[in-house]
């Protein structure tokens, strides 16, 4: 008898076979779900980053299940806590591979950590879609399993010392950067653009990862006079940076990097934000005009966020997934998704274009500047101008 039964199943498979159904569905694919697996920081000083990219994930997916998911299936989204660590994400990007069976991995925050993160996925071969963060080497096309949406910190930094050299004639310029593979970035893009202009920085310092023990680095970049200080770091230490700052009358022109968490880092300034300029590679969260921001605008309240550039990132992130999973058909592969990016080429999310292709896995290239306002709101600019020290 077992000996027959073990006969009819493997007809029944081999059947499945003959007539196409696959015997066993892609690893977070069901009949009515398709789960996604973020590794982020949800606790300690860069926890509104991984916080907010989760909220504007759910927003986009909470978006799309209202009107019956993708292809029939509803997306879920499965968060762990990285803690902004690399061993964490490490731990954290298996349990999401192998105990959830995810089906990609979406929305993970920071350099140091998609670093350590992304080579998991990439024996696993799992997609890597979205993360928050500009680091060059996850823009190389050989990495088969990475999908970028944003503009990289080579991008950001180039603009940083274009506009500062060029609109204010600025010719001494420090840097503050987080002392690890993030800030080195930074450092490297800030280097480059430095040396194009045939021009070197007046001084560096550093502060370690999740501490914000920044008097040291201060007073180093003090001494050095700059006239502008550009800053690799996340926005509780940036914030306490730049408020010990302006208490010792220190008060050059302060240009943060778009990881630093732009809403984050003007709640925790307050009156000391203003006229911080922070570089953005999403578009602004307020500009209704642009029928991507007035349907994440509609989105993102029911999820429980309120609009910033943080939760727009997760939002776009999740609709240009939504928008591959709509194009990789009703019986979705992790093989396929990636396919449906790169061979589609070019995707408008809601009149926001972005192209891919087999050698260009970034969509976005853009990068503009804002300005902190007196109230803690921003204020897009095209050029910087000069403002009167505090």
């Amino acid at each position: 008898m077992q000996v027959m039964r073990r006969g009819a199943l493997a007809a029944a498979i081999a059947l499945g076979a003959i007539i196409g159904e696959p015997a066993l569905a892609e690893d977070g694919v069901s009949d009515n779900e398709i789960v996604f697996g973020q590794a982020a920081v949800l606790e300690g000083p860069a926890s509104a980053l991984g916080i907010g990219m989760r909220t504007g994930l759910q927003a986009a997916f909470d978006e799309i299940n209202a009107k019956g998911g993708v292809h029939g299936r509803k997306l879920k989204l499965v968060s762990e806590n990285d803690g902004y660590e690399p061993a964490r994400a490490i731990a954290a990007t298996r349990k999401l591979i192998e105990a959830d069976k995810v089906f990609a991995l979406i929305g993970a925050v920071g350099t140091p950590t998609s670093a350590a993160a992304q080579p998991v996925a990439a024996a696993a071969m799992v997609p890597f879609i979205g993360a928050f963060t500009g680091a060059g080497f996850l823009r190389n096309p050989k990495l088969d399993n990475v999908i970028n949406i944003r503009a990289s910190y080579a991008a950001e930094t180039e603009a940083w010392i274009r506009h500062l050299t060029e609109d204010l004639k600025i010719t001494r310029i420090a840097i503050f950067y987080q002392d690890d593979s993030f800030g080195r970035s930074g450092l490297d893009g800030v280097n480059a653009a430095m040396k194009k202009r045939n021009m070197q920085l007046a001084a560096e310092a550093t502060y370690e990862r999740n501490t914000v023990a920044v008097k040291t680095a201060l007073l180093e970049l003090k001494r050095a006079e700059p006239e502008a200080v550009v800053i690799v770091g996340a926005y509780k230490p940036v914030a306490e940076f730049i408020k010990l700052a302006r208490k010792i009358n220190f008060n050059p022109t302060f240009v943060n990097i778009s990881f630093v968490g732009a809403s984050a880092l003007a709640k925790e300034l307050g009156p000391e934000g203003k006229d911080v300029i922070v570089s953005q590679v999403v578009p602004f969260p307020w500009d209704v005009s642009l029928p991507l921001v007035a349907d994440y605008q509609a989105a993102i309240k029911p999820a429980g966020g309120k609009p910033d550039f943080v939760t727009l990132e997760g939002y776009l992130v999740a609709r240009l997934a939504i928008a591959a999973l709509e194009k990789a058909g009703a019986d979705p592969t992790r093989e396929g998704l990636l396919a449906a990016i790169k061979e589609t080429g070019k995707f408008d999310i809601g009149g926001l274009s972005m192209t891919y292709s087999a050698q260009k896995n970034e969509g976005l290239d853009k990068v503009f500047l804002t300005v902190i306002q007196a109230d803690g709101s921003f204020k897009a600019v095209e050029k910087l101008v000069k403002v009167s020290s505090n």
